[in-house]
């Protein structure tokens, strides 16, 4: 290593050292300055890496509580203030859908009206179209069967803060289709919310951003939000807005989206605690109507859906989600975007509610404490248990391996049915869930095919049957039992396929070592494509992860040799068949070739090679 290389390690060290000390030290004058909850979210923000937050209580007096602790950009080094702005990503979701809803209260839109009739232009695939269209509704309680988001309308350098929103849905024949029966089961979409913005701009004739300000936040009061971008660079710098922030600090502007609908907004803690009041009430603002009151009931009610109608209550209204966690149920929604992340939480009984904002998007952080700390410092009341209840008879006749339905992205459907399968087991007095990745579960009948996971209090699982399909739903996903031998073949798929590419791999280095790997040789192509998949890796490392949707010469060099893999597999399998060789070795190569070729057939089959990231 030499001096530069030294003294840039150091100077890094050094800067990690400082972030540390200022954070501790940040911690210490919230606890003073704020009170136990200041200090305990202080120290949270400390032991999870995390940069500075902002947070308010609603409690059920209609006093507000608002705190602030950490830093508010760690390159400054400056303080995060209770007036400090911070943007919450999806937590925008629930001004559009208000938006949405005062357009229907003022009878300029109904909330059962196809989209087709607003947007005639858009290319939507939907199979059920006659019986069933997608409604208004369905985009606002995520039910619309639409993909959630691809790779490149979350993460591009080309969308300007003006572009039109149309351009999020120019990505191709495929990219508006709908993948299960509207209004059937919940599934997250960026993307409806995306067309929900231009519905807005349709009916208004003014750009969604104009129109939210000025008719959702200005009668809230909402002075200090915007749904505008503001980034803290270039011309429009806001002084006020925190610098966002990932892992180690490591500092992230703004930027602008594609479906900015789905996630852009600015605020601060003092105004989503107004929003939050809004939410606890009756559809009026300062003594004057704005969503009607039918409408505001709505807000966390899953309707229509087939856990619903199974007597599931868990799940999604037009604008929030049941969450029943640590003997608590309230309407939640969370959000994050570019270096943030947020919550906000209303408990209508307790007439209390929370909102909380993080500067920092970490992938490892424990962000659910502070849910808790939050929680606790409002003093709700624990909800008792759901009773055990008695189970249906047939509860067994659900037991086998469960795949979701749909996926959380079309594109990775292989995927998620290789490695996010659950199995259900029945004992005879509790239900298990055993997923591939993560922890069982066992969940306890509460009556029927009701069943209560031990970390809630509510019913949290249904046992359907629909199309002839046995489904199981929390709400908030469900998933299709598929035959055991569909699953065995896509794992032994899988598994011979891996065996292969290392074969040829090991065996491919180990004669190349040998120097006894010619160009006539089976394995020459294969290898030689394989090692080729090293070439895209330096230039995706010194490329800005904001360009991981466009199409760059990293993601062209991608597509490129993973394309080249199953053709280069394909011409060794024809040498080895020109050949005819009959020795072992011959015979090794042929059955090495041929299993790593059925699996990137297989992988080709599904939509992942060649490795188009730009279209993921």
């Amino acid at each position: 290593m030499n001096i530069s290389s030294r003294l840039q390690t150091l100077r890094k060290g050094l800067r990690r050292t400082l972030h540390a000390v200022l954070l501790c030290a940040a911690a210490q004058a919230a606890q003073a300055a704020g009170g136990p909850l200041a200090g305990d979210i202080g120290t949270g923000l400390q032991e999870e890496g995390l940069t500075g937050a902002v947070w308010s209580e609603v409690r059920a007096d209609g006093s507000v509580n608002l705190g602030a602790a950490g830093l508010a950009n760690a390159a400054g080094k400056a303080p995060m203030q209770a007036n400090t702005r911070v943007q919450v990503g999806s937590v925008a979701k629930i001004g559009l859908a208000l938006g949405v809803m005062r357009l229907a209260t003022e009878n300029r839109l109904a909330l059962d009206t196809p989209l087709v009739q607003i947007l005639p232009q858009l290319k939507l695939k939907n199979p059920w179209q006659a019986s069933d269209p997608v409604r208004i509704r369905h985009l606002l309680d995520h039910t619309s069967g639409l993909d959630n988001i691809r790779l490149w309308q979350a993460f591009s350098t080309h969308p300007q803060p003006d572009t039109p929103l149309a351009d999020a849905f120019s990505g191709g024949g495929n990219l508006l289709r709908v993948r299960v029966r509207p209004g059937s089961r919940y599934a997250y979409s960026n993307m409806g919310y995306g067309l929900l913005g231009m519905v807005i701009e349709k009916v208004t004739g003014q750009p969604y951003e104009r129109y939210l300000d000025s008719q959702v936040l200005a009668p809230l009061g909402m002075t200090d939000s915007t749904f505008a971008f503001v980034t803290q660079t270039g011309k429009r710098a806001d002084a006020r807005l925190a610098m966002g922030h990932f892992e180690h600090g490591v500092t992230q502007a703004a930027v602008p989206l594609y479906l900015r609908p789905a996630g852009q907004l600015t605020t601060t803690a003092q105004d989503m605690a107004k929003l939050a009041r809004f939410l606890l009430g009756d559809g009026s603002a300062h003594g004057a109507p704005l969503i009607a009151p039918a409408l505001m009931q709505l807000l966390s009610q899953p309707a229509g859906t087939e856990a619903a109608q199974a007597g599931l209550e868990a799940g999604h209204g037009l604008a929030l989600a049941m969450r029943d966690r640590h003997n608590v149920v309230g309407e939640c929604h969370p959000g994050t975007t570019v270096g943030f992340r947020a919550m906000l939480c209303i408990y209508p009984e307790q007439n209390s509610a929370y909102f909380i904002g993080f500067n920092t998007d970490s992938e490892t952080a424990d962000y659910e404490r502070f849910n808790r700390l939050l929680m606790r410092d409002l003093e709700l009341p624990l909800r008792p248990p759901a009773a055990h209840g008695t189970p249906a008879p047939t509860v067994e006749n659900w037991q086998g391996v469960y795949v979701p339905a749909p996926s959380s992205m079309a594109s990775m459907a292989w995927v998620d049915a290789v490695f996010n399968f659950v199995r259900v087991k029945w004992d005879g007095d509790s239900l298990f869930l055993i997923p591939f990745q993560g922890e069982p579960k066992e969940l306890e009948p509460v009556g029927g095919f009701l069943f209560r996971a031990s970390d809630r209090s509510a019913p949290s699982h249904v046992l359907m049957q629909t199309d002839g399909n046995h489904v199981l739903s929390d709400g908030l996903h469900s998933y299709e039992r598929v035959s055991m031998l569909r699953m065995l073949v896509l794992w032994g798929s899988l598994a011979l396929g891996m065996l292969g590419l290392l074969y040829v791999l090991l065996v491919g280095l180990w004669r190349a070592a040998k120097r006894t790997l010619s160009r006539r040789d089976h394995l020459f192509a294969p290898l030689l494509s394989m090692l080729a998949l090293l070439l895209p890796l330096p230039f995706f490392y010194f490329q800005s992860f904001l360009r991981l949707g466009d199409i760059t010469l990293a993601s062209v060099l991608m597509a490129v040799v993973t394309g080249a893999l199953p053709l280069a597999t394909a011409f060794g399998l024809a040498r080895c068949w020109r050949s005819r060789g009959t020795g072992t070795v011959e015979k090794l190569d042929w059955i090495g070739l041929l299993a790593a070729f059925q699996l990137l057939l297989v992988l080709a089959w599904w939509g992942l090679l060649p490795l188009r990231i730009w279209q993921l």
